[in-house]
This record gives C-alpha cells, structure tokens and sequence, in this order.
C-alpha cells in the first residue's frame, strides 16, 4: 500500500483536518486512498470461491462508509487510517461469509499457506471463519501478533508500514510474522 512520500504527506495532514471537523478534507482524501483500499479488497476477493457475490468495488465502499461514519476518530497517520481499513475489511468479509452460511471449517476448501493467501490468486482463499477464529484464538494469546497478521493480510501493509502502526521495529514485525503464521498453521490444521 505504498504511496510516493509527498502524497503519504498529504494523507495524514488530511486525516487530521478531517477530524478538526473540515468536511472539504474527506472530498479530498477520498480519492488519494481509494485505489489503495481497492488493491487491498481485491486481494480477498480474487482469492475467495468462484461464485462468490461479494464484489471488489462493493467491499470497499462498504469500507468507505463504516469509516466515513467512525468521524470521531482521532486519526494520527495514514498508517493509522489503513490499520482501521484492515480491521474492518475483515469484519466485513468475516460477517459476509456468516450470513452466507458458509461451512465452518474444510468442506472441499483448498489448503493455501498464508504467505500465498495474501497475493492475489485464482484458487479459493483459506477458510476465512476458519482463519477468522484462528486470528481471535492469537490475539488471546499474544495481541501484538494477531495484530501483525491483521494488518499484513488483510490490511496489504509492508513490513515497515506494521512497524509504524505497532511502533515496533521491522525486526520485531518479521519475528512476529513468522511466529504468527506457524501458529497459525498448526492451529488451522488440527482444527481440519
């Protein structure tokens, strides 16, 4: 989700100038952002089932809206603001995939490794409940971690782009990372 330096500049003086209450700010935010939220969704998408109704644009005006309505939101940094894009993407798809009564856990869903889950790709995602449970399941036991994965998979943030919203190092990101995606696996692989 990178964007030259001058605009990334440009983002956070308009985040802040949105929440001091200047409803111009948003005007012009919104389309400094939109092609970055919009990479992001597809990336979900195109990784879910064939046959699956939820469309790109849909998710991020979806997006769009829910933080359109968070105003109150005391914004501190771009990195900030897809942070808060990334949770609720996940909501969203998360809450999708439970009102469409998908089957909890396998059920014909091709194993995909998480560093492949989050490129764009033809085949089925993993199971997104799945992975959802797995995800509160590490943040009950290490928080920081579940927060890593949040914001690298669902969120399409760099490395260094999680270590500024954690304020951590990059080192501490790759650690965590990798430990996150183990845990993960195994907790994914005996839950099938």
């Amino acid at each position: 989700m990178a964007l030259p330096f001058s605009h990334e500049a440009e983002v956070t003086q308009l985040l802040k100038a949105w929440t001091a209450g200047d409803g111009q700010a948003l005007e012009k935010l919104t389309p400094l952002v939109y092609q970055q939220l919009h990479r992001a969704a597809q990336r979900y998408i195109a990784g879910e089932r064939p046959g699956h109704t939820l469309q790109t644009t849909a998710l991020v005006h979806e997006v769009y809206l829910r933080l359109v309505d968070c105003g109150e939101i005391d914004w501190q940094d771009r990195a900030h603001f897809f942070a808060v894009a990334a949770q609720l993407m996940r909501r969203i798809l998360v809450d999708f995939a439970r009102s469409r009564g998908y089957q909890k856990r396998g059920g014909g869903v091709v194993n995909v490794p998480l560093d492949e889950a989050a490129t764009v790709c033809s085949e089925p995602d993993p199971n997104l409940l799945a992975l959802d449970e797995a995800l509160k399941a590490l943040a009950a036991v290490d928080a920081r971690k579940s927060r890593v994965v949040e914001l690298r998979f669902f969120g399409g943030l760099s490395i260094e782009e999680t270590a500024v919203v954690l304020n951590v190092s990059v080192e501490t990101v790759v650690r965590d990372w990798r430990l996150s995606k183990a845990w993960l696996l195994r907790e994914l692989s005996e839950a099938s």
